[in-house]
């Protein structure tokens, strides 16, 4: 699968809110930090070192760990491949055959152990899956992978949705059925164009 397409920006003042559903699925907020902002498309991923930041960021790599550009590479890759996914869920199509190679690969990346854990009696006992192979990078892709398949497999699968705001390419899941947007900025966006629209003098532009 491609990694990021040419011509995307590292850096951008106006981050933009997270999509519902993308807190509690990391595969989900991987996917939307490939976006489209007024200055173009943006990547929250181009630079290594960010890359690196947002896996920490979501807990799937201790904090402050290097990666090195072919990790990331594999990241960015991964996002492209859910992506892919996501679009096939939501269009009702069977998804590209090398998409759906390469998410089984990073399923199998890293192997995983499960153990109870009991270290915290208010927290009681809890079910803890760690890796016995591969390395913190395998681990993380196949975790992301993991939550990829939770979500296109499970009750949420039905609550996928593409932004409906013109440019935007973000998924989102909906929090009831009427929703559009992902968030209330591209729906402010929508209907603010739709007023201009509306109130436009005829013959001026």
């Amino acid at each position: 699968m491609s990694t990021s397409p040419a011509g995307t920006t590292p850096s951008d003042p106006l981050p933009l809110p997270s999509a519902p559903g993308a807190k509690r699925h990391p595969a989900l907020g991987l996917v939307n930090t490939r976006t489209m902002r007024p200055s173009g498309e943006f990547d929250d991923l181009a630079e290594t070192a960010a890359a690196g930041d947002w896996l920490a960021g979501v807990g799937l790599l201790p904090a402050r760990t290097s990666l090195d550009p072919g990790s990331a590479d594999r990241l960015r890759s991964l996002r492209e491949t859910v992506r892919t996914l996501l679009a096939a869920h939501l269009d009702g199509v069977l998804p590209d055959a090398a998409a759906l190679a390469e998410l089984n690969a990073a399923l199998n990346a890293a192997q995983f152990t499960e153990e109870l854990r009991w270290d915290d009696p208010a927290q009681g006992p809890r079910r803890e899956s760690l890796p016995s192979s591969g390395t913190p990078v395998d681990a993380a892709l196949t975790r992301l992978a993991r939550n990829a398949v939770d979500l296109l497999t499970g009750r949420e699968a039905a609550s996928i949705a593409a932004c409906g705001a013109p440019g935007c390419i973000r998924y989102f899941l909906r929090t009831h059925a009427a929703r559009q947007w992902c968030s209330t900025r591209c729906g402010d966006r929508v209907r603010a164009a739709r007023h201009y629209a509306r109130n436009r003098t005829p013959g001026r532009h």
